[in-house]
């Protein structure tokens, strides 16, 4: 039977009926009070009557439909069709001058705000910014005025080849990685969009661009050590902390005294600095306790001199605030690599060195994942597994020797010495 409904997200009414077989739902740009809704019903009754009697034309319901075209493609029945043209052909009802937009779906902007208020909640602040400078920098100026449901798969394409040619930060064009994260957010409006009004997402079968592999390049251990007697004094014992912890640029930077347990030997990872503002960790797996080796709880109980009286956080500036992580970079980080003769680096990759030392040594991977703030094994065993070889000289021997106490491969001959040139008769 044909109902007369309010959608929630715009709170206007529409017809919900089926037809052979096929849910209808029809849109209006009705706001919900009494008179709408009356109007509405009278015209689902006289929807209804049609359907049952096999006189329903959806084109002259509602002229505008998508589903007009789909049931026009359809053979008539009988009755439709004998009554469409002669005397008895049914004039369009009254109740039809009902200004009903059909598919009435709302444009690309008044969606967006909505799917953001719905979903802002969850989201950390740095990523609300993040959706919000590429909504107002990308998106709504070339969807902004389009309904959601006139957006096409060719509109998205097109759109996505001219992120191609944008110039990135550094007067290159943008990676395949940021193009995803631009396509991100439109693709789950307008899915979000396509399930709410019942429609064909345009993202049907667009996958996300290949993003090229990125190579990790930790340091090796001398480096680490070289690094540290080499750094400037008052920096040696945060560099210490993020070699040997693996903690990230804003894990170590915001780590506040109140989460150093230096009697159980613990760093409790709770908080984190993005953009220069507090916030919680990236994933609930990042919070996590990260045991200290010797060389981490000395650089701590010589930092608790210098900055437990000074401030609320571990490592800070001479005024107590958080440390300015692109400054210590530029100023500090790579300078100091430049100094060395060493290859540029991100500081981020102290945490991958702190990885492969670990997976050097033998550590438990389950142990390290821990550290790190992984959910599992599988990150340690694909992106740094080709370093274990080279640091504990694990390279197959071990297994060969097995197979040789086993007794499954016959031991190798003994080479004998080579006889020397003196020693060899003449013939």
């Amino acid at each position: 039977m044909a109902k007369v409904r309010k959608l929630a997200a715009t709170g206007n009414l529409f017809i919900d009926f089926r037809l052979r077989g096929k849910r209808c739902r029809e849109y209006t740009a009705l706001p919900d009070n009494p008179g709408n809704v009356k109007k509405l019903e009278k015209l689902a009754c006289q929807i209804e009557a049609d359907i049952k009697a096999g006189t329903f034309d959806y084109a002259r319901y509602f002229p505008g439909s998508k589903l007009a075209v789909h049931f026009a493609t359809q053979t008539a029945s009988p009755i439709a069709a004998a009554l469409s043209g002669g005397p008895f052909a049914r004039q369009t009802p009254a109740a039809a001058s009902v200004t009903v937009e059909a598919a009435t779906l709302p444009t690309f902007n008044a969606f967006a705000d909505t799917w953001v208020a719905e979903n802002e909640v969850a989201w950390r602040r740095s990523h609300r910014r993040t959706v919000m400078d590429i909504l107002d920098g990308h998106l709504r100026p070339m969807f902004g005025e389009k309904g959601v449901g006139d957006i096409t798969k060719a509109d998205i394409l097109a759109f996505r080849s001219q992120l191609a040619k944008v110039r990135g930060r550094k007067a290159e064009t943008l990676s395949a990685k940021r193009i995803n994260a631009v396509m991100a957010p439109l693709r789950q409006i307008l899915n979000e969009a396509a399930d709410r009004y019942e429609f064909t997402t345009a993202f049907r079968n667009i996958k996300p661009l290949k993003v090229p592999r990125s190579d990790i390049t930790p340091f090796s251990l001398g480096e680490v050590q070289q690094i540290l007697s080499t750094v400037r004094d008052d920096f040696r014992d945060y560099y210490t902390v993020r070699f040997f912890t693996g903690m990230r640029t804003g894990e170590i930077d915001g780590l506040k005294w109140k989460y150093i347990d230096l009697e159980r030997r613990l760093i409790l990872v709770r908080e984190t600095i993005v953009d220069g503002e507090e916030d919680t960790t990236k994933t609930d797996g990042s919070q996590r306790d990260i045991q200290m080796g010797e060389a981490v709880y000395q650089a701590l109980l010589r930092q608790e001199k210098a900055t437990r009286k000074l401030s609320l956080f571990v490592f800070c500036n001479r005024e107590g605030k958080p440390l300015d992580h692109v400054n210590v970079t530029k100023r500090v980080w790579y300078p100091l690599l430049r100094h060395m003769g060493l290859t540029l680096r991100r500081p981020y990759q102290t945490r991958h060195t702190a990885a492969t030392l670990w997976l050097g040594s033998g550590e438990n991977p389950q142990w390290i994942a821990r550290q790190m703030g992984h959910a599992s094994t599988e990150m340690l065993f694909k992106v740094y597994a080709r370093f274990v070889p080279n640091l504990t000289r694990q390279d197959g021997s071990a297994f060969e020797r097995l197979l040789l106490q086993s007794g499954t491969v016959a031991t190798p001959p003994v080479a004998e010495p080579p006889t020397s040139a003196a020693a060899t008769p003449n013939i």
